[in-house]
């Protein structure tokens, strides 16, 4: 099925489609998320940004999730607010079979099928402490290769950091002609960009433990998520460590 980029007003006819790709396990989909986004559609003038939440991350065990209908169902009302935000289910595993592990590269692949146009950009949204551990990920060195990286920053993080962890053959030769911005590393095909313009001190751990313990979360997350949350009685239960 191809995906649906929502019309734009004032959309690049001809300079092609430029889109993010938003993932994660969202348990619950917060604030943070929500503001992260809202930074990069504003600099990078995004048509569209897809928030793919994963039945099956590779990196957290399913009994500690919640259920994936309920991250899709809280990640679809935190995007009804936002005309160019989508809830995605690229990583939904919808044919019935048991789930497997969803990879970032796999989905990068699968959205570079649809959005191969001249001009068409693809950006990657994270946070500053997921991409220090990009090494760990499956064919990162083609995943850097495939899409352009947004990384959220955090207070005190320095963009030094990310460098370290791209190969350096990755990296653009130096007497190439790239933009001088401190916030930019240039790569041989694509770049990584720090988003400085947002720094959220919410965590989906944060908001669980405050529901568990009966506190409230006005703020944390957006309100008909909120809403959702009490109304299913989410977390109030479940034990995260």
């Amino acid at each position: 099925m191809r995906a649906k980029t929502p019309a734009r007003r004032g959309a690049k006819a001809a300079g092609g489609r430029h889109i993010a790709l938003f993932g994660g396990t969202f348990d619950p989909v917060h604030s943070g998320h929500v503001a992260v986004a809202r930074a990069a559609e504003r600099r990078f003038h995004l048509d569209c940004v897809y928030f793919i939440p994963s039945r099956r991350p590779p990196h957290k065990p399913a009994s500690e999730l919640c259920a994936f209908e309920h991250r899709f169902a809280m990640v679809a009302l935190a995007c009804s607010a936002y005309p160019r935000f989508v809830p995605s289910l690229a990583e939904a595993n919808m044919n019935g079979a048991s789930p497997h592990v969803f990879y970032s590269i796999d989905t990068v692949r699968r959205f570079r099928q649809e959005f191969n146009g001249p001009g068409d950009r693809i950006y990657f949204i994270m946070g500053a402490d997921y991409f220090l551990d990009l090494h760990a990920w499956k064919d990162y060195g083609e995943l850097l290769q495939l899409c352009h990286f947004v990384v959220a920053n955090r207070p005190g993080f320095r963009i030094g950091a990310l460098r370290e962890v791209i190969p350096p053959a990755l990296l653009a030769p130096a007497d190439a002609k790239t933009a001088r911005d401190s916030r930019v590393i240039q790569l041989r095909d694509t770049a990584v960009y720090l988003l400085e313009t947002v720094a959220s001190s919410v965590s989906a751990t944060d908001v669980r433990k405050r529901i568990e313990h009966g506190r409230p979360v006005r703020g944390l997350v957006p309100p008909h998520v909120e809403e959702y949350i009490t109304k299913q009685a989410l977390y109030r239960r479940m034990l995260y460590t």
